[in-house]
């Protein structure tokens, strides 16, 4: 298996981020800022489990945080949330007490079998994506690709990171900014359901993007606050 070693570091709010994993291959885009500045949720760790299954959650989550400027975070969140849950295809939870979302796409609808190409139903899917992350420019994202564990990791891990690509250029290509954005491939490290069953390595074949806040939304939160 190969394994993967990145570390990011980012000054953020007086603290610092420390993202490491397994299985990326593409640094951090945008002058080395990126989705990493959605970290400042309490400055926490890079690469979280999720739900005991192992999946990994995005460039930074971290801690939460608390108090009337947490509240005020949640529930910008929450909006952005309820707009995305009405893209057809799209697969969405808030994580992290709300103040975080993961949202899955199945690879059956971005890409036809051992294949990185969007199909022209999830281009659909991904306009509809790109206008509501337009319309909340106060996040920052990190896109994941994986796959189930059929074939090599030779195969598994560029396809992987392949697919994730091609959703953050397509993203880029709709006017979201690349500073925003990271994409890495995770191959068929991370399943979240049994890989020995046809309808469990159909859910381990996806592309999960989880939205953070940003710098400026944790910094205008912290004044409402006050």
């Amino acid at each position: 298996m190969r394994q993967f070693s990145k570390l990011l570091a980012i000054g953020l709010l007086g603290g610092s981020l420390i993202l490491s994993g397994c299985g990326a291959s593409r640094t951090v885009k945008g002058g080395g800022i990126g989705a990493g500045a959605g970290a400042a949720v309490g400055a926490g760790v890079g690469s979280i489990a999720g739900g005991g299954k192992g999946a990994a959650i995005g460039a930074g989550i971290g801690a939460i945080l608390g108090g009337t400027a947490g509240a005020i975070i949640g529930n910008k969140m929450d909006k952005q949330a309820a707009e995305l849950e009405q893209i057809e295809g799209a697969q969405v939870e808030k994580v992290n007490e709300g103040q975080a979302i993961k949202v899955t796409f199945e690879s059956g609808i971005l890409f036809a079998t051992n294949s990185s190409t969007l199909n022209t139903a999830s281009r659909i899917s991904l306009d509809k994506f790109a206008t509501s992350l337009l319309n909340n420019p106060d996040t920052d994202l990190s896109i994941y690709g994986h796959t189930d564990s059929t074939g090599s990791d030779a195969i598994n891990n560029p396809l992987s990171q392949r697919r994730a690509e091609s959703v953050y250029n397509y993203l880029l290509s709709k006017g979201v900014s690349g500073n925003r954005m990271t994409s890495d491939g995770f191959g068929s490290t991370q399943p979240v359901a049994d890989n020995s069953t046809a309808a469990g390595r159909a859910e381990n074949r996806r592309v999960e993007v989880y939205i953070v806040p940003n710098a400026k939304m944790i910094q205008d939160a912290k004044q409402q606050a006050q």
